[in-house]
């Protein structure tokens, strides 16, 4: 089911970090081509979940120009297709737990902050357009048909009621998480920055078999689905590669936008100036920055792993986990290009 990838090996042992970088984006080529020759998707789906507010200075570190404190985050869920010599699996990218994740310290202390006008704000900020479950619902999928579920990275995310925890059952029974080992291990022994991001008691308690602990980048199944590890916005980060009708689509929240990954390009105030004034040609997501040299390698890498975009070849074939969307109360956030939704391929339903 595992297939180890080895284009990346050594490409970040250089002591220059500008020949991390160019070692990193040959080797992206290099995996982007034979990935490319790999086959595709039997299905992929995006799915809104919920709207929330994230600090525009962290959405775009030291780029953002405007004093508007907050863009408008748009958190989906992934349903991806694979066969595998085990037949076909499915494969839930994201699967936030959004209805039991407000506990998160930063997400809590907002709250606490607003007080009695809690019910005003959230009326206003917060925009919750479906749940993981009625997704799967939507389409015909049961909990029972989930064979994996996994996460970028860990941040806010509680996935004890999906895999069970401390006694209780799993909502999805048959599912293991596909989660980098270093991600794992740091989710279980915080140190306080990184802890205001991370869900009390998210991960804890949850039984060893239900974990698919990984070591370094894989291929699933026949290929058509890479879990490249890409160190940065958290220690045990990785993007999600899905070869599809539309290319390769590459997923995490290294960048909140098509903008952070191509900033030269954006309508966004300050990013275009930061791009020309620095030469950054990325602009990262830096809410905990616990190895922001990384992150930025690791942008360069999801880029040149991805390819240009079809709707327009400025900005590259990112998904963004988390995507930045325009909001009347965020003036100026609006990105220069958004993925929309995303559907390829056609749904294999099991056999009940």
């Amino acid at each position: 089911m595992f297939t180890p990838i080895s284009h990346f090996d050594d490409t970040r042992n250089a002591l220059r970090p500008m020949q991390r970088v160019d070692n990193v984006r040959e080797a992206a080529r290099d995996f982007r081509r034979d990935m490319l020759a790999k086959p595709k998707v039997l299905f992929y789906k995006t799915f809104e979940l919920v709207r929330v507010p994230y600090p525009s200075k962290f959405a775009y570190l030291n780029a953002f120009g405007l004093p508007t404190p907050f863009v408008h985050l748009c958190n989906r869920l992934f349903v991806i297709q694979f066969s595998s010599s085990e037949g076909v699996k499915t494969l839930l990218v994201s699967p936030s737990d959004w209805e039991h994740q407000r506990a998160t310290p930063f997400f809590a202390e907002l709250d606490a902050k607003a007080g009695p006008m809690i019910g005003v704000l959230e009326a206003l900020v917060l925009k919750k357009t479906s749940t993981v479950l009625q997704c799967l619902t939507s389409i015909g999928l049961r909990p029972e048909d989930i064979d994996y579920i996994t996460y970028d990275h860990l941040h806010t995310q509680n996935v004890s009621r999906w895999l069970g925890a401390n006694g209780r059952s799993a909502v999805f029974p048959n599912a293991k998480l596909l989660v980098m080992r270093e991600e794992w291990e740091s989710a279980q022994s915080l140190i306080p920055w990184q802890n205001q991001w991370y869900c009390p008691q998210g991960t804890q308690g949850i039984a060893p078999e239900k974990l698919e602990l990984l070591d370094n980048s894989v291929w699933l199944g026949d290929g058509a689905v890479a879990l490249v590890r890409t160190k940065g916005h958290t220690e045990g980060n990785h993007s999600i590669v899905a070869h599809t009708d539309s290319g390769l689509l590459v997923t995490s929240e290294n960048g909140v936008s098509l903008d952070a990954y191509e900033p030269k390009h954006s309508a966004i105030r300050g990013l275009a100036d930061f791009a020309k004034r620095t030469g950054a040609e990325v602009i990262i997501n830096g809410n905990t920055q616990e190895y922001v040299v990384d992150q930025y390698i690791s942008m360069v890498q999801e880029k040149s792993i991805a390819g240009p975009n079809p709707l327009d070849e400025r900005f590259p074939n990112m998904v963004p986990s988390s995507e930045a969307q325009p909001y009347w109360l965020f003036p100026g956030t609006a990105p220069t290009l958004r993925t929309g939704n995303l559907e390829f391929g056609q749904l294999s339903l099991p056999v009940h």
